[in-house]
């Protein structure tokens, strides 16, 4: 099974390498940056009597539970720790998606209570921590952690501020529906329990628990949440999207990162005239069986 590494890359997007104890069977997953993310069950490479296909399957089934493990727990930790000790402590991706399902909760009350602009300030006082922290001594993971969170949280306090200047007083109001919201809710579809919902305007897409190891993100500019706005109300509707414009304006750069907001795994293609329909058939295929996003770059060409 050990022979399988080196290939792992191309089943799963941010997994570098298993951690296999001596009698094969699969204990952790390591990102490329080398973070380390211990699975929730123990998948036994030996009974899937080397059938390759049966114990990826079962390391995919693995690696949903962990990672949706984990936001729970995160979730459950946040309220009991100051922020700035508490980013420390999760992976990269419980990071992000628990801060934000806090900052959906944090400025609803703050809509319904009338204090949008005391929020205002908490989340300015919230930014200054972090970046307080970014100028101390970080491992390498830590740093594209907290680059990734500041990234995020100066975003969420220039929705926050747009609120108090536009007088946003009703959670119904558009200006707060046009934003990227996340929600820890009951799950009716399956037993998890509860699970993420990311909400924008009137499309609701559950979160995928796909590991995405952790890496950088955008920044979010006024563009960049059109864009998201659009693809997320064709998704709602089944349908695809398909961003236009010039060269090297960041059009791809835009689906990936909305799949990691999703946690979704995205497959980049870049298209070239030899693309025919058979190969475009066993595209859909997998992307049918799998749940995976693609995105097919210079699509005209073909």
């Amino acid at each position: 099974p050990t022979r399988v590494q080196p290939h792992l890359k191309k089943c799963f997007g941010a997994i570098d390498s298993l951690e296999f104890q001596e009698d094969l069977s699969i204990t952790a997953m390591n990102s490329v940056e080398g973070e380390r993310v211990p699975l929730k069950g123990i998948v036994d490479t030996v009974k899937a009597r080397g059938a390759v296909e049966k114990w990826l399957l079962q390391v995919e089934a693995r690696m949903f539970e962990a990672v949706h493990d984990m936001t729970a727990r995160g979730l459950e930790d946040y309220p009991t720790k100051p922020r700035h000790e508490w980013v420390l402590q999760w992976p990269g991706m419980t990071v992000l998606v628990v801060s934000g399902i806090f900052w959906t909760q944090g400025v609803t009350k703050a809509l319904h209570s009338q204090r949008i602009a005391a929020f205002e300030g908490d989340c300015t006082e919230k930014l200054t921590h972090i970046v307080d922290l970014v100028r101390g001594d970080l491992t390498n993971l830590q740093r594209i952690t907290l680059g990734s969170l500041v990234v995020m949280d100066v975003h969420a306090r220039d929705v926050v501020t747009r609120l108090v200047e536009r007088k946003v007083d009703s959670e119904s109001d558009f200006e707060w529906q046009a934003q990227l919201r996340s929600y820890w809710e009951e799950d009716m579809e399956s037993n998890r329990g509860s699970t993420i919902n990311m909400r924008m305007m009137n499309a609701t897409i559950r979160y995928g628990y796909e590991y995405l190891g952790n890496s950088a993100c955008l920044v979010i500019t006024p563009l960049t949440d059109r864009c998201y706005r659009t693809l997320m109300g064709a998704i709602h509707l089944t349908l695809g999207g398909a961003p236009e414009g010039p060269a090297g304006t960041g059009k791809t750069e835009t689906v990936k990162d909305l799949a990691k907001s999703m946690a979704r795994q995205c497959v980049v293609f870049n298209c070239s005239d030899s693309l025919d329909y058979m190969a475009m058939g066993k595209f859909f295929k997998g992307l049918a069986s799998s749940g995976a996003w693609a995105c097919f770059d210079e699509f005209n060409r073909i």
